[in-house]
């Protein structure tokens, strides 16, 4: 039993190492196993084991968060996230750096993907940042530390995936996340505050300072972030309320997007389509990766 343990860890890693898509790389192992150690055949419990594993109720979560993210990252409502966050983190050391940090853990909050977060902040962040002189290592590495957010704060996809396989309540995964996720975002801002000080540049920053900006002026543009806390209240409010479940409220999410896109005068029917048909790409790149490991389970 150990060296078939050993011969299935090494083959799966060989056609990892070979560049073989991760699905077919468990399909391909599992149907070794089955083919040349077991006296079962493996096309039944292949089709079997596909099945199970895509129709499951929880999973129809995975598409409808994945396409609200989609949503927001093609009609712009995202950028104003980072004109909502930056003038209220000027006086902090490290100052606009923060937006990455705070930015990720809000658009976790309503995409659930490491990378829809990290791809998006990064688009709208990167370049200001640097216009403005900001050391690119740094604002590269809060970007890509903070952006894995997206991994614990709901809704996660990660989570939904791994209480789909587990058989796991993804609400209680989801309130679970929430107190973790907020105390690394915090220890990444703690973090970045220690290094701006002890580096001799407690404003992480050579260009202009608009710490000064007037009051009024902050608060319109703090009326960016209005759209982003609705939406991440609404999903929020409707699952740890007890009113919706977590594939209920990933509808509820997609239409809030839909509607806050519509009044924000950036929604369109390309849009809808480019949209809709990235989360259909994703979602089914993820479950069939799902489906082979439920294959590759039964195989072991």
């Amino acid at each position: 039993m150990l060296i078939l343990s050993l011969a299935t860890i090494a083959t799966l890693a060989f056609l990892l190492g070979s560049g073989v898509w991760i699905a077919f790389s468990l399909i391909s192992t599992a149907w070794i196993v089955l083919a040349f150690f077991s006296p079962f055949d493996p096309g039944p419990i292949l089709a079997s084991d596909f099945w199970g594993a895509s129709y499951g109720w929880d999973l129809t979560a995975l598409p409808m968060f994945i396409w609200m993210g989609e949503i927001l990252f093609r009609s712009g409502l995202a950028d104003n996230m980072f004109r909502g966050l930056s003038p209220w983190l000027n006086r902090l050391p490290g100052r606009l750096l923060h937006t990455n940090i705070i930015g990720s853990g809000m658009f976790a909050a309503v995409c659930g993907s490491s990378a829809a977060t990290c791809a998006t902040v990064g688009k709208m962040t990167l370049p200001e940042l640097e216009r403005r002189g900001y050391d690119s290592n740094m604002a590269i590495g809060t970007l890509a530390s903070a952006s894995t957010l997206g991994l614990l704060i709901p809704p996660s996809i990660m989570l939904i995936v791994y209480g789909v396989v587990t058989e796991q309540s993804i609400s209680r995964l989801f309130m679970a996340g929430v107190g973790p996720g907020l105390m690394i975002l915090a220890l990444f801002m703690v973090y970045l505050i220690t290094w701006s000080w002890f580096s001799g540049n407690p404003r992480g920053v050579t260009g202009q300072d608009e710490s000064g900006m007037p009051l009024g002026q902050k608060l319109r543009q703090t009326l960016e972030l209005v759209p982003i806390l609705l939406l991440i209240g609404g999903i929020i409010v409707t699952i740890y309320g007890g009113l919706a479940s977590p594939t209920e409220a990933a509808a509820i999410g997609v239409v809030l997007s839909i509607l806050i896109a519509r009044w924000n005068g950036s929604f369109n029917r390309t849009i809808f389509s480019e949209s809709l048909f990235a989360a259909i790409r994703t979602s089914c790149m993820i479950a069939f990766i799902i489906a082979g490991a439920s294959f590759l389970t039964s195989a072991m």
